[in-house]
């Protein structure tokens, strides 16, 4: 990275300032802002919209009399790619493009980087063409096509080969601990979090290890060089140093943390392993401790849900429940609750595993199942601590539950979380529990069910008709496709061409009523609580994502994937009927612009 800045740093922005492109004083508040960010200057030029991309390259293009390209859509055959070593494509942040009568093509951001012109002329025997792009693009090309960390795996390679890494404990733990192995590993996690990861997959396989990344709910294969299957033993090795695992212990699974930081944020890695035939898996948690989390208004809920919920936690004593799988936001929705209520004059305790968020004024406990540190355990003590409102991270068990009754029955109010598939779902659980119905029915005060639905990139949103056979899927007629004009994300280098950026949340609520509480008394079945709700207003899971896809927040295809089926026709009239009026309606105005266009033509 140091290299590179000194390519795009004080002889760039000479550059720039002695062709008239930008004022001295443009480029010095960049060179300042480089000096905290490491980044290069044209990429800190771009992003703060002190000058178009197109506009930096066209000039600087015409004053050298070269081409440009876009790097990030830039196709380059693997033999180009092979020509030029790892090293110096990393060291002068160059890619080559095409090679054609003893001339290689290739793109820089650097068009006075000399340097790399000799190296390549002398290494390869070639002539060398410049072609124009930026720092950036030209980063991300080279990860896509050489792979995260190819420089640094590039370095362990000896003059005969690979020194493929296959030892006895104390040689692997020395191998684990070499400065290339670490960078690697370093690299790949630094690169997690860039891209807003909230996992890390390590996965060995028989002829390859594969990493991948979560993001925004989904896995992503990350670009790494082939050859990290040779060093497959000594990456896993250093990951389990780096969490205080046992190397030597492979049959079984292990568990462990890594504290991180990166860009002055704290992260909590989270690291499990399980053995597999061709070595262990590794998975990482990425929790950011130092990061914000979001206020309730910021989660994507309507007025109505809102409302609804900030009702229930505005409420002196009784249960909220937020219900959902794993990575659905439940903690996140808990803490922006616990935002709104933290107040000097009520005292909050949270018991979790992990803690998540560390917030300002209130006191948090980590669950410790080893020395016998347990929900259970630490609710009792909490019960003496004189709270106001506790979160139990998760009600996993019938002895959490009867204590999390217990504390609600006793003036306290309390927050918690349950795996089921929809809000009704809450009751029935807490029955299988064990729970008395009576007692559900007196101390739980309202159910939140939610999904995540990743959100339309902004950069590349473009218009589109929906699919007849996804329509189908809402419960919708199929003839309604060419008359509804909804959104899609076209695939920008914003969004990593995926478009989709970010995720925002889908709800369903259920505030106790009267018969709601009758029902649980009688212990009827989750389907029937979840009409009971439906007529008297509920929105369910998928049409409040329906609603976000009206208004152009996400896709169809998200909805349909994180919720279950229910159709339209049989949810109740209040909501559904609501919901209906608001499709057709966007229908009508979809094709009545469709009748004015026709007539300007």
């Amino acid at each position: 990275m140091a290299t590179r800045l000194i390519h795009l740093g004080k002889r760039y922005a000479e550059l720039l300032t002695s062709i008239g492109l930008l004022t001295e004083e443009q480029v010095n508040r960049a060179i300042a802002e480089q000096d905290k960010t490491r980044e290069n200057l044209d990429t800190i030029l771009i992003r703060n919209e002190v000058i178009e991309q197109d506009a930096l390259l066209n000039r600087i293009a015409d004053h050298f009399k070269l081409s440009w390209v876009d790097a990030s859509k830039a196709t380059v055959e693997q033999d180009i790619l092979n020509m030029v070593p790892v090293r110096i494509v990393h060291r002068y942040n160059i890619l080559p493009l095409s090679y054609k009568s003893n001339v290689l093509k290739v793109v820089t951001a650097d068009p006075l980087n000399f340097h790399a012109i000799d190296d390549i002329r002398m290494l390869l025997r070639c002539e060398v063409q410049l072609v124009l792009g930026v720092s950036h693009e030209i980063t991300e090309a080279i990860k896509r096509y050489y792979g995260i960390g190819a420089d640094t795996l590039d370095s362990l390679m000896t003059e005969d080969g690979f020194s493929e890494i296959q030892a006895g404990e104390s040689e692997l733990e020395d191998a684990s601990e070499d400065a290339s192995i670490i960078r690697f590993v370093n690299q790949i996690v630094t690169e997690a979090i860039r891209d807003r990861s909230t996992d890390i997959h390590f996965e060995p396989f028989e002829d390859e290890l594969r990493i991948r990344y979560r993001i925004d709910g989904l896995l992503y294969e990350a670009s790494v060089p082939p050859s990290i299957r040779h060093y497959q033993s000594a990456v896993i090795s250093r990951i389990k140093i780096m969490a205080d695992m046992n190397i030597a212990e492979k049959r079984i699974p292990q568990d462990g943390r890594i504290p991180f930081r990166l860009d002055n944020q704290e992260y909590d890695f989270r690291v499990s392993t399980v053995p597999t035939p061709f070595g262990e898996s590794i998975s990482i948690r990425i929790l950011n401790r130092t990061g914000t989390f979001y206020r309730l208004s910021d989660l994507g809920m309507d007025e109505d849900t809102y409302k609804k919920f900030t009702n229930l936690i505005s409420l002196p004593h009784g249960i909220v429940l937020v219900t959902g799988p794993t990575g659905s936001g439940k903690t996140t929705t808990l803490y922006g609750a616990l935002d709104m209520l933290n107040k000097p004059e009520v005292k909050i305790v949270t018991v979790e595993d992990p803690i998540e968020y560390q917030m300002r004024g209130i006191t948090q406990v980590q669950v410790l199942p080893k020395i016998d540190l347990t929900f259970a355990r630490i609710l009792r003590a909490f019960l003496r601590q004189d709270p106001d409102i506790m979160l139990v991270g998760e009600t996993r068990d019938s002895e959490t539950a009867e204590i999390t009754i217990r504390a609600a029955l006793t003036g306290h109010l309390v927050f918690s979380t349950l795996h089921t598939n929809d809000a009704a779902g809450a009751f029935t659980r807490l029955l299988d529990m064990g729970i008395e119905s009576y007692l559900v029915a007196s101390s739980v005060i309202g159910v939140l069910a939610q999904r995540l639905v990743r959100v339309i990139c902004k950069s590349c949103k473009e218009t589109c008709h929906p699919d007849p056979v996804q329509l189908e899927g809402m419960g919708l007629p199929r003839n309604m496709a060419s008359e509804l004009e909804l959104y899609r994300g076209r695939g920008c280098e914003a969004c990593k061409f995926l478009g989709y950026k970010g995720r925002t949340g889908i709800y369903e609520i259920i505030p106790i009523s009267e018969r709601v509480k009758e029902l649980t008394m009688e212990r009827a079945s989750a389907n029937i609580i979840k009409k009971a709700a439906l007529d008297e207003g509920m929105k369910t899971l998928r049409q409040d994502g329906w609603l976000k896809v009206l208004n152009g927040t996400t896709t169809i295809d998200e909805v349909l994937r994180v919720t279950q089926e229910d159709s339209f026709s049989d949810v109740g009239s209040a909501a559904g009927g609501e919901i209906k009026q608001m499709t057709d309606a966007m229908a009508a105005q979809s094709l009545a612009l469709k009748d004015r266009s026709t007539e300007l033509t």
